[in-house]
Parts: structure tokens; C-alpha cells; sequence
């Protein structure tokens, strides 16, 4: 056997990740918004790209020609400023009635009855705590304990380590604590759940023993539904037990929760409109904040006239060209692909769009991409992190591929409408006889949908629909 080295020569075809591709598949993925800063950028970067900007025409009357009704209306809006100085002179006749309104529409425009910004529930208590009269040591403790109070107004400082951090005695912190949680919201303040239901019982006055030892004794219980074995241990009939359950419902376990925090997220740009024009729907990929940019006309032109260009120079410029290009195809890439996977979706959830949840159909990556005619990978990039405007809501885009279960039909319906018709049952249940899962099955059987018990535990448990033993009541 005789070892050598041979040259042959063969072609095969494969993909390769080229920048351009890269950038292709990350501009895809962007949502409106990061679109918006990945461009913003990319003008910093490229001096061969520019904003373009709208460009108004010359119109029918030409450039120095400007049409009648133009004319009419300037005139109309031109202001007689004599008339004007006579009317509103001293003595005038509006100068009268002017005096008179001149408080009450300083009031209406002043800067004081407008608010940047809602807030935060540290700003509030902070406000409160500047209103009351205490000395400058008692602000500080103040201020400390605020700033340690969480999102749902509870304290998470204990109050050794307060008055060991300001070195002040113990009693000095924990009347400054009294003192806050008498600040709105009501239970603010407190130290666990306990304590906030307590302050907020003495502060609406609630004369009501039978509160004060469930909250102090049985709450665990009562969040468990143990009803039965609650009125024996207290010896009151189970009705009086539920209306004090019911009334303890009322409070609120985290009252802080309604302040606005600086992390959250006050609205959603959705990334496609879809309208309903008559009986068809329209669909539009909102790009309308995205800036429309070129490709700069002087560099360009400077490219193809000059020939005598150190090599440098024109590599850089042939360099940046070339990314501007692909920039530019990317961005209208995205918009094509976004509107073809939109369009399926609105093929596909039809019934959905026209009739509601119920109506919504399993779908899975897959059937979207042969639709469209594109990788898997492609539509879930496409619909990742993105919102589309129905004339149902705003939903994430992802919303449209629900999973499904068998029904007795040899088709599949979605969770989502399964959860939709469990909501239903369970809200037309007789609450003195609620309904348990494995009644739940036979019913949802009933409807035709195959499902096993498990599941209506999981999809209850989603829902926020509590078992059987905390619906029931007596």
C-alpha cells in the first residue's frame, strides 16, 4: 500500500455566517423601539449613511406661485393690531372683564396643577413625613425607615439593626415607626402580614374580636379554607366565621402595591397594527418612529468620479458602502418578514380576530414557516419580544401559538380557549356545591375536549382559581 498526497478538487454547498447575514438575523429580532437605537447608532458609526428626511414638492403652482385660498387664508389670519391695542387698552372694553377671569386662569394654567411623574410610595411617605412636626433627629429615623420599606409597604429592617445603624436608643425608632405606619396607605409600615391587617383594623375602626384572632391565630388556616375546624376551635357558628372571613377580604395585604415603581412599564409600542377595514383586515408594520435613512449622495458620487484615491481611503469608503447597503436591506427584510408572518397569523386566527379566545386555534412555529417559506428559527425571531394592535387588544405576538389537546372531533383545541370555557364552569358553579376537577373533566368531555384531571388542576392553578375547599360556601 503506497501513502501519498493527492489535489482534487470539489464543490459543495454550505451556509456560512457572513457579517451581513449577522446582521441580518439580529436586526430581525429587534423590536421597534431597539431598532430605533440600533440606527441611531449605526448614523454615529457610518459617515456614508443619513436621515432622510421628507421631501416636499413643488407642488402645481410652482416655487413662486402660491395658490388663492393660501392667499384668502393668510389674510384672514393676519391680526388687526390696532383694533387690538384699542380693546384691550386701560379703560378698554375687555379690559374690565379681563381683570375679573385673570385670577381664576392663573389657577387653571398654573405649573402647580400639573405632575411629571406619579409618586413612588417612598415619595409619598416621604411627603407625609415633612408635614408633621418632628425634630430633625426623629426626620432621620424617618427617612431611614422609609428608604427600607419595599414595593408592597412592608419594613425589612429589623428595628435592633435600625437603632444600631443611627445609634440611637430603641424606643426612639419604634416611635418613629408608630408614627409611619399612621401615614396612607393604611397598614404601611408593618413587619409581616399580621401586622399590617391589625393596623389597618384599628385604623378603620374595626370593633370585632372575631378578626383580631383570626388574623393573630388563623390565618394560615383560613387562607386553606379549614372553616369547619376554625368554629369549633372559637366556638361561633360557621356563618359568623365566613362574614368575618369575607370582611377580612376587604383589607389589603400589600398595600403599597398601587405606587408607581421606577422599573415599570407604562406602555407597549406595538410592532404591527392590524385594522379591520369592513370585513377584511389591514396590516400595517408600525415603523412610523424608525428613521428612514440613505445612503449619503456626496460620498457616493465622490466614490465613482475620483479614481485617483489612495487605496486606503477608498477601501474605508467601499467598506462603510457596503454596511450602509446592508443595513438598508436588512431593515426592509425585517418589515417584509414581519408582514408576511402577520399576515399568516391573521389567515390562520381568523375566527379568533372575528369571534374571540374561544375560537383560537393551536398553532406552532412549524406551520407558520411553510406558509411563509421560511426556516422555524426565521418566524420565531421575527415574532420574539413583539406586539401586534388587534381590534381585540395588544397581544405578544407569541401569543398565537398556543398548544392544544385532542377533542373527540379528531382535531385539537387550544389551551387557551380550554381555559376560557374552565373560567366559565367554575363561575357558573353553585358555591354552596362547588364543582370538583374530576367533575370538571366530564363536563369539559362533555364539550368534546379529551382532557385528564392533572390538567384542569394545572390550568386552575394558572387561572388563580383556588380549590374546591376555599370556593365553597356555606
Amino acid at each position: 500500500m503506497q501513502i501519498g498526497f493527492n489535489l482534487n478538487l470539489k464543490q459543495t454547498q454550505k451556509l456560512v455566517m457572513t457579517p451581513g447575514l449577522c446582521q441580518a438575523i439580529n436586526v430581525l429580532q429587534l423590536t421597534s423601539l431597539e431598532l430605533s437605537t440600533f440606527i441611531e447608532k449605526q448614523l454615529e458609526e457610518n459617515p456614508l449613511l443619513e436621515l432622510r428626511e421628507e421631501e416636499e414638492g413643488d407642488g402645481e403652482f410652482g416655487f413662486g406661485d402660491k395658490p388663492e385660498h393660501e392667499e384668502k387664508e393668510k389674510q384672514d389670519n393676519e391680526l388687526n393690531w390696532e383694533e387690538y391695542f384699542e380693546e384691550f387698552a386701560p379703560g378698554g372694553r375687555n379690559n374690565q372683564n379681563n381683570h375679573q377671569d385673570n385670577w381664576q386662569g392663573q389657577q387653571e394654567n398654573s405649573y402647580e396643577r400639573f405632575l411629571s411623574k406619579t409618586p413612588t410610595l417612598c415619595e409619598h411617605l416621604l411627603s407625609q413625613l415633612n408635614l408633621t412636626q418632628c425634630c430633625h433627629k426623629d426626620r432621620l429615623i424617618g427617612e431611614y425607615l422609609i428608604g427600607n420599606i419595599d414595593n408592597n409597604g412592608y419594613l425589612r429592617v429589623s428595628l435592633t439593626e435600625a437603632a444600631g445603624q443611627l445609634h440611637v436608643d430603641y424606643s426612639e425608632v419604634a416611635r418613629i415607626l408608630t408614627l409611619i405606619q399612621s401615614f396612607e396607605p393604611m397598614g404601611v409600615g408593618a413587619r409581616d402580614l399580621q401586622e399590617c391587617l391589625l393596623i389597618q383594623i384599628k385604623q378603620l375602626d374595626m370593633k370585632n374580636e372575631l378578626i383580631i384572632k383570626l388574623i393573630r391565630d388563623h390565618l394560615k388556616d383560613l387562607a386553606k379554607g379549614r372553616l369547619i375546624g376554625i368554629s369549633n376551635k372559637l366556638g361561633v357558628t360557621i356563618h359568623e366565621l365566613q362574614a368575618a372571613a369575607d370582611l377580612l377580604k376587604t383589607l389589603d395585604p400589600k398595600p403599597g402595591r398601587n405606587f408607581t415603581c421606577i422599573n415599570d412599564t407604562c406602555y407597549i409600542v406595538p410592532d404591527v397594527v392590524l385594522e379591520k377595514v369592513g370585513s377584511e383586515y389591514i396590516i400595517l408594520v408600525n415603523d412610523t418612529d424608525v428613521p428612514r435613512i440613505r445612503i449619503n449622495s456626496t460620498y457616493r458620487s465622490a466614490l465613482s468620479k475620483d479614481k485617483n484615491a489612495d487605496a486606503g481611503t477608498r477601501h474605508f469608503v467601499e467598506s462603510k458602502l457596503n454596511a450602509a447597503v446592508w443595513l438598508i436591506r436588512s431593515i426592509e427584510q425585517r418589515r417584509m418578514t414581519l408582514y408576511k408572518v402577520a399576515k399568516c397569523l391573521v389567515g390562520l386566527q381568523r375566527e379568533f380576530l372575528d369571534h374571540g379566545i374561544k375560537y383560537l386555534k393551536p398553532l406552532n412555529l412549524r406551520t407558520v414557516a411553510d406558509i411563509v417559506g421560511v426556516h422555524e428559527s426565521t418566524v420565531s425571531r421575527a415574532t420574539s419580544n413583539k406586539y401586534i394592535q388587534t381590534p381585540r387588544g395588544v397581544f405578544e405576538m407569541k401569543f398565537f401559538f398556543s398548544t392544544g389537546l385532542n377533542n373527540t372531533a379528531g382535531t385539537t383545541t387550544s389551551a387557551d380557549s380550554i381555559k376560557i370555557i374552565l373560567q366559565e364552569i367554575i363561575a357558573a358553579e353553585d358555591k354552596k356545591y362547588p364543582i370538583n376537577d374530576q367533575k370538571i373533566v366530564e363536563l369539559l368531555r362533555q364539550k368534546g375536549v379529551i382532557i385528564s384531571r392533572r390538567t384542569v388542576a394545572k390550568y386552575r392553578d394558572e387561572l388563580g382559581i383556588p380549590s374546591i375547599q376555599i370556593r365553597k360556601r356555606y
